[in-house]
């Protein structure tokens, strides 16, 4: 059983957003026609509370993109992004949702980032993505959504780490940063993941 897993496909994240993905509303006709291939479908949303430590308004005289440490681990100090019921935190009005099963919110915790859409960034805790997708007898996952360097890159590392067989959907996604993704690919298909396009699959 294959799973798509769109990450973190929301406003926010879309060009004239908080934290726009350059070119994130160009994936988003591609996960339309990708959901049709798929039995089960499963998004994941950056769900923050006002006070997230990973938002540089929280830090006295820092500004975005400057980095500090959260409970030890280094951290990127982001523009307030998909807060808690704002429409930010929405996903694209554009994207298809009636076959998207489950919705897993991250971020939800003040003191920690998370990136992945399967544990928080210090893996304290589990969303419940794993069990979820294998009580459905999943074995293959495929990703897409924003940005490729960051949430969809750590959920891709953490669906290797669990044991599924793990795809990534490269003109699915977008980077913020094309420095930051080559790094991000590179460590993909070292660690055996699969890296592709969705004319593989369409």
């Amino acid at each position: 059983m294959k799973a798509l897993l769109l990450i973190d496909i929301q406003n926010d994240f879309l060009p004239g957003g908080a934290l726009a993905v350059p070119e994130g509303d160009l994936i988003i006709p591609i996960v339309n026609q990708l959901q049709e291939q798929f039995d089960l479908v499963v998004a994941t949303q950056d769900w923050h509370p006002a006070d997230h430590k990973s938002f540089a308004s929280n830090h006295e005289g820092k500004s975005p993109f400057e980095t500090t440490e959260l409970l030890g681990l280094p951290q990127v100090l982001w523009p307030d992004h998909c807060l808690q019921n704002t429409s930010g935190a929405d996903l694209a009005p554009a994207l298809e949702t009636r076959k998207i099963e489950a919705i897993f919110r991250k971020g939800t915790n003040p003191e920690i980032d998370s990136y992945s859409g399967f544990y928080d960034n210090g893996r304290l805790k589990s969303t419940g993505l794993a069990d979820y997708l294998r009580g459905k007898g999943v074995t293959q996952v495929y990703l897409a959504g924003l940005a490729a360097d960051y949430c969809v890159y750590y959920s891709a590392k953490d669906a290797l780490g669990e044991g599924f067989e793990k795809y990534f959907i490269e003109d699915a996604t977008r980077p913020i940063s094309q420095e930051g993704y080559a790094a991000a690919r590179a460590d993909m298909l070292a660690s055996g993941g699969k890296i592709i396009q969705s004319s593989d699959l369409l």
